[in-house]
């Protein structure tokens, strides 16, 4: 009887990993459709089709209006690549059954004053799932015209600016990775340093890769290479900020600019410096690499401090015979649920005798960004890949994200082969992405400027310096917009202000905070 409960299980979890994985194959298709309309992708959106698929379009008369992909994918064929072109489109409706799906996107085109929707009908072929046939309806949607997002610069000249915290609605504190801590006032441009800073701060060095032979930093012909991973990361406030003045910093921690581990520290904030400093996690033993701290932090609605451990590896190989991500002894690739003094919750996950304090989830590559969804206790994390495989992750009280076990990519070692043990339980992403996104600190839009976006989540990238738009119902992300394709730049941190302005922290030697707006504005 053990063993038929044991197989049905077994059975159940496998097919709720097919079906999932089944419905972000067909989202990412429906998908590529949507970006070759949205911003005029011929190429895209043929691709998403079969080639002897048949288009019904919307037609104002009483008739029939029947393209063909090639046909229909020409119409955006207008010289204006790259260029949004004020569509709004939303997943309203999927249904998968074995090889055939269905869909029903919502179209607004505020401009021609109609509300379209596309109905889909998607078959998977050889292992691939395509579009067979496409129908359109209409009607009519009041002619107001949604404005359309921009991006402006309010502070440049930061040193990489990595997190930011608001203090109130103009003053800010910003955590610059290769500086330190600078207050600033978005109003009047006003900076000032913050002192008090811990003197172990790991700092960006030049290796020399060509003599490295560890297989610690990633092959390079061209000599010296300058690491941009260490410094500092996140700065929190307390959510009693106001009467405690409590500060959380993450950072990389030296003792001698070749040994690093991630840290992290709570402080009192005192007239522009830090006082009183404790250490609550340390995720040691201190070793060479500069890759994969993690530093993301975020307070729950529970009021406890959950904070992202990366694990540490560049290439997979130099993983030891357990996984650092799966050995609960390695405080490296996990994440951590502490008190706000770092002493460990009584309702913290049991993960055995040997496991570090404070484990909540396992199975962690590299997570920079935790955000935590408005009105609700969920904890969304975003986290990179190796060769693709980026992900999505809803935080789950004892869950194991596989790593390095299973991916949604591949792996930089192409020989890497490793098995799991056969009773682990792995919690499968809520999205990913096909192509290197590299998603950072991502936030939940609560503002009212840009109305469309209300509740959505807002991602930033590093590879290609991508910004996206996800829209979600309950646990299941329905649309993905990738938003400024024609002015890209690499992001760090997406930021809402105390009134619900939206705010970008860039990547960059000359680090900027740019603020997201109507272009009405």
């Amino acid at each position: 009887m053990r063993y038929l409960f044991f197989l049905g299980a077994m059975l159940l979890s496998y097919s709720s990993s097919w079906a999932q994985a089944e419905d972000l194959k067909v989202r990412a298709v429906i998908q590529q459709f949507i970006d070759g309309t949205v911003y005029n992708y011929p190429d895209k959106i043929e691709s998403a089709f079969y080639a002897d698929a048949d288009m019904f379009l919307y037609n104002d008369a009483d008739t029939l209006l029947i393209m063909s992909p090639a046909q229909y994918a020409a119409l955006y064929d207008n010289g204006r690549a790259r260029q949004r072109n004020g569509r709004y489109n939303s997943i309203v409706d999927l249904d998968i059954k074995l090889d055939v799906a269905y869909a029903k996107l919502q179209v607004d085109i505020p401009s021609f004053g109609r509300r379209f929707y596309d109905f889909l009908l998607l078959k998977k072929i050889a292992g691939e799932w395509k579009i067979v046939a496409k129908c359109t309806s209409a009607e009519p949607i009041p002619k107001e015209r949604l404005p359309l997002p921009k991006k402006e610069t309010v502070i440049d000249g930061l040193a990489k600016p990595w997190s930011m915290a608001f203090l109130s609605e103009y003053d800010a504190i910003v955590a610059e990775k290769d500086a330190g801590l600078t207050r600033v006032n978005l109003r009047n441009k006003e900076r000032q340093s913050i002192q008090g800073l811990p003197d172990d701060i790991g700092r960006a060095i030049y290796i020399d890769t060509t003599a490295h032979k560890s297989g610690i930093y990633p092959k390079n012909a061209h000599g010296k290479t300058l690491s941009f991973n260490a410094g500092l990361f996140q700065i929190l406030l307390d959510p009693n900020f106001e009467d405690n003045k409590y500060i959380y910093l993450s950072y990389t921690a030296t003792p001698d600019q070749k040994r690093f581990a991630l840290k992290v520290i709570r402080a009192r904030l005192t007239d522009n410096e830090l006082k009183d400093i404790e250490v609550l996690l340390e995720a040691a033993p201190y070793t060479p690499g500069l890759f994969h701290f993690g530093g993301g932090m975020i307070f729950g609605n529970d009021g406890k401090l959950y904070i992202t451990t990366g694990d540490r590896h560049y290439y997979e190989y130099n993983n030891p015979s357990v996984p650092t991500a799966q050995d609960v002894s390695d405080p490296k690739g996990k994440i951590f649920r502490i008190n706000s003094d770092g002493s460990i919750p009584d309702d913290n996950p049991d993960f055995g005798e040997n496991a570090m304090p404070g484990l909540y989830a396992i199975g962690i590559r590299a997570a920079q960004g935790l955000i935590l969804r408005p009105g609700s206790d969920q904890i969304w994390f975003t986290e990179h890949g190796t060769l693709q495989g980026d992900e999505i992750n809803l935080l789950k009280v004892g869950a194991n994200y596989g790593w390095p076990y299973q991916t949604s990519g591949r792996y930089r070692t192409k020989d890497f082969d490793i098995a799991p043990a056969t009773d682990i339980d792995f919690t499968e992403p809520i999205y990913h992405w096909e192509k290197t996104v590299a998603p950072t600190g991502p936030t939940f839009y609560t503002g009212n400027e840009l109305k469309q976006w209300q509740s959505d989540m807002v991602v930033p990238g590093l590879s290609k310096g991508s910004l996206w738009r996800l829209q979600l119902t309950d646990d299941t992300i329905t649309s993905v917009e990738e938003l400024f394709v024609d002015d890209r730049v690499r992001l760090r941190k997406a930021v809402m202000s105390p009134r619900g302005k939206l705010y970008l922290l860039t990547d960059e030697e000359n680090g900027r905070i740019i603020r997201v707006l109507p272009e009405s504005d």
